[in-house]
């Protein structure tokens, strides 16, 4: 029986994040995270509790960006659904718990991050910019993006090609 808890950590990586790609060719990473509960003394003072440490599965996109872009040491913040497993090994019964990651990122209360877009691979239909409306999007749906001015592509409302800030 699997049980599926909804679920948010903040804590420390203990390792870097280990990326493989399955038989079916998705990627998957996997992250420990440790969690440890401040406590406060009755002087006052705080110290640090036993740390908890969380499995965290991470697929797809997710797992690739988590692996270029986390390293043994970071804060971070892990957002997904708690599950639990139960298996039978060496004819015992065994549980287990890791969290499948919907969203992981930078603990922003202890540094800085900068953000970039990852390229996704688009097929030929989704390359063609469309212009619908006053803003131009992709065959998906997605806003076109300039990499050069980071801003969005803008189609003209008079018609014409799609241009950008820098163009007009």
């Amino acid at each position: 029986m699997n049980t599926k808890i909804p679920i948010t950590i903040a804590g420390n990586l203990v390792a870097d994040p280990e990326l493989t790609v399955g038989e079916s060719g998705t990627p998957h990473a996997k992250l420990r995270v440790a969690v440890n509960q401040r406590i406060q003394n009755p002087d006052g003072t705080w110290r640090d509790g036993e740390p908890v440490f969380h499995n965290v599965s991470a697929f797809r996109m997710l797992a690739e960006n988590a692996s270029t872009s986390l390293k043994k040491g970071d804060p971070v913040t892990v957002s997904g659904e708690l599950e639990f497993r139960a298996y039978d090994k060496d004819g015992e019964r065994r549980e287990a718990r890791r969290i499948i990651a919907d969203t992981i990122g930078p603990d922003l209360r202890f540094g800085t991050a900068t953000y970039q877009r990852s390229a996704r691979a688009v097929s030929e239909p989704e390359a063609a910019v469309e212009a619908s409306g006053p803003q131009a999007t992709t065959a998906t749906g997605w806003p076109a993006y300039n990499v050069t001015t980071k801003g969005p592509v803008v189609a003209s409302p008079l018609g014409g090609a799609p241009v950008n800030d820098m163009t007009v």
